[in-house]
Parts: structure tokens; sequence; C-alpha cells
């Protein structure tokens, strides 16, 4: 028989950054909060987001443009994101002393560029608030009666609240704790589950000559995918090459869309490293280019115009022309063939990288069954739930944890 723990009000399961803000608030409010954590330290996800540097919101305030980023579930989300949107949550980190700072795409970041900093600052607000943290805490049991839970068992004790708000993440980055456990406990408790998928998530592709050249971006460049050779998507950003495939934001939001056509046939793509300029201005810099250094050897001239760790590779591409050539003996045959690789940069892709490198999964609980106003459970009555485990499929930039932060001020708030 498990041993009773003290008797909460709240109880919050999952440290992460819904759950620590849900946490917050509801101790803002004058509740006992526990918060339960599996792993050793809150925030594990949280720390590694945004590359480190934590994209912590998306700064549209326009709320029709912000919510159009999160598909079906938009019609849901309109009077979460009226109670607690972008400025409320730009206000709460203010106030914990995380300033903000709008980049490129109006994507928000701390000013330290730290994630680990975000991590501490709501930690340091949850040790002043007074609320009870349990690390290296997993759940063996929930217990009910009725619709309702009556208590939580963890580590031979089993803990008893008023309420309860489950905020224990997805599947993506396993690594972190995110195993699904809160999905296996809905089901349990009577919610309908969509199973998760990763969808935003790097590219596996064949070609070994991208995985030589990990590390290296391409700037504003352009994708376009093909299924068995039609035309079907293209997107524009910056492109990450690594030692699997490529990744980075242009990648990673249109993971979902190529996940879809994998099913269906070949996929094969082509970059674009200059989707600004036309054949013809290409051609009229290269000739410039080639002009001004006539007697310098192609190797060492094109690093003036593409990333110079992709020059011997890219030479590598087209075997008829030599890397030695010196630029001035370069036809205009030649030429062409270097644009058209420019242009049109072709790769075959293989899969998607699962959830081990996914950013977001998608899947979860149903919408339909959640009050989207409160985060209240229709099925459990004294049950909230937060973030990952809703079925919202979102992009990356800033979205994902803003979509955290509201959920996670509802269900504190209400709890």
């Amino acid at each position: 028989m498990p041993k009773s723990g003290n008797t909460h009000d709240v109880i919050v399961v999952g440290g992460g950054a819904s759950g620590m803000m849900a946490a917050c608030i509801s101790a803002e409010q004058g509740k006992r909060v526990l918060l339960i954590e599996k792993n050793a330290e809150l925030g594990k996800k949280l720390a590694i987001s945004g590359g480190g540097r934590c994209n912590i919101l998306n700064a549209e305030e326009d709320v029709h443009a912000l919510l159009a980023n999160y598909g079906e579930a938009a019609p849901f989300l309109y009077s979460a994101f009226a109670e607690f949107g972008v400025q409320e949550a730009t206000a709460f980190f203010n106030r914990i002393g995380v300033p903000i700072v709008v980049e490129a795409r109006k994507r928000a970041f701390p000013v330290s560029q730290r994630a680990v900093f975000v991590v501490e600052a709501l930690e340091n607000y949850l040790r002043e608030l007074g609320v009870e943290v349990r690390t290296n805490t997993a759940i063996a049991r929930i217990k009910t009666e009725g619709s309702r839970i009556t208590a939580i068992v963890a580590q031979g004790f089993e803990f008893s609240a008023d309420t309860y708000i489950f905020a224990t993440g997805g599947v993506s980055h396993p690594e972190t704790g995110s195993t699904g456990d809160g999905f296996d406990w809905l089901s349990e408790l009577g919610h309908t589950v969509t199973a998760p998928t990763p969808t935003i998530v790097p590219l596996a592709v064949k070609e070994k000559w991208v995985h030589t050249l990990k590390g290296t971006t391409l700037t504003d460049a352009k994708i376009t995918f093909y299924l068995d050779g039609e035309r079907k998507l293209n997107k524009r950003g910056d492109i990450l090459l690594t030692h699997f495939g490529i990744s980075g934001p242009t990648i990673l939001n249109a993971a979902g869309t190529v996940a879809d056509l994998l099913y269906e046939g070949v996929v094969t793509a082509t970059i674009d490293m200059f989707p600004t300029k036309d054949i013809g201005i290409l051609d009229k810099e290269l000739v410039a280019l080639f002009d001004s250094n006539k007697n310098k050897l192609l190797r060492n001239t094109l690093p003036q115009l593409v990333p110079s760790s992709m020059v011997e590779t890219l030479l590598g591409l087209v075997p008829d022309i030599s890397p030695d050539t010196k630029v001035h003996s370069v036809t205009k045959e030649e030429r062409r063939v270097l644009i058209d690789l420019f242009k049109g940069l072709p790769i075959s892709i293989s899969g998607l990288m699962g959830m081990s490198r996914a950013v977001v999964a998608d899947g979860g609980v149903a919408l339909t069954e959640i009050d989207m106003r409160t985060m209240r459970s229709k099925k459990v009555e004294n049950l909230f739930v937060t973030g990952d485990l809703l079925d919202i499929t979102r992009p990356s930039g800033g979205y994902s944890l803003q979509l955290c932060w509201t959920t996670g001020y509802l269900a504190g708030k209400n709890a």
C-alpha cells in the first residue's frame, strides 16, 4: 500500500515549459502546488530549444495571422489567446527577469540568447512562490473514482490534490524524457488520443556528399520538392546541411507535407542557392567574377560566390570541370553547367529523421474533449491538459512554446 503524501490544492505532472507555467500561475493565486518531474531537473527540453537559444515565442500580434499557423486547431484557440497571448507572455517573462528581443520573421528570443537562462528564471520564480518540486519522480499509476482523479502514485508515495494538470509533453526528443506517458494516461482515462508522428523534423537524404558538408548553411535558399518527378511544394529560407541530411527552419516546416508525399512515392528535391537571381543575372555575375580573377584557379575563385566549404563538393558533381582550371579557361557551356547546379542542386529524400530528432510531434488528445477556454478535461472533471498533449500541429518559429505558455497559463489559473 503506497504511503500517503501531503495533500495539495494542485498537482502538476511534468516540469517542462507548460508545466512550469501552470505551476507558477496556480501558486500566484495562493494555491498549494506540487510539481512532479521524472527527470533529474526541470525544463530539460526547454533548455535545448531553439538550438540552445530558446525561440521563446513568435511576436506576431495580429491574433488571426498568428493562429493561422495552428491549422485546424485555430478555431479552438481564439479565446485562449485572447486571454493570454503574445503580449501577456512577453509581459510575464519581463516580470520574472527574462527580457525578450524580436528577430527576423518575428521570432522572439531571450536577450541573453540562452535557453538555460529561461529555465533558471522559471525555477527561481517557482521557489519564490513556494511551489514544492519533486524531481526524479516517475508516475506509476493514476487512481480514479468515477469521473475524478483521486491520487497519483509515484516512488511508493500516494499524492492527492483537488485538481491535477497533465503537462508531460509529447514524444519529440525522447532523450529529454518525453516518452508519451501522458498519452497513455489520457487514453486510460477515456480520452481519444491520436497517435503521434514527427511533424517538425529534419529530412534524411541519400546523397553522401550532403553528409560531408555537415554544418554548412545555405542562407535564403529555395527548396522545391517533387513527387515522382511532379513539383509539389517549395519553401524558402535557411537550409542547414547535416551528417544525415538537411535541417533548419525551412526544412522543419516542410517536413509534415514531405511525410505525406513519402507515403505516395519517390520524393526528390532541388535546392536553388540564388532564388532572387535568374540564370541570366547569375551568368553576368559569374562572368564579372571570372574577369576580375582571370589567372586564379576555379577552386580559389568560387568561394566568393558560394560557401567555401561547398566548392570542392560542388565541383565534384561535375567531373568534366577540373577544380584546377584557371577561370579564364572556363567555357560558356561550363559556366552554364555550374549555374544550373547552383540553381538546381539535386537531392533525394529518403525519409524523416524520427522522434529522436523531432522538434515537435503531432498527435494528442482531441480538442473537442477539452474546454479550450480553461484547458479542463470534459471527461475527467478535475483534470487539466496542456501543451504537447493537445492535438495541435504548428510550425517552428516560436509557435510551440507560445502554445505552452498560453495553455499552461489557462490551466494554472483555472485548476
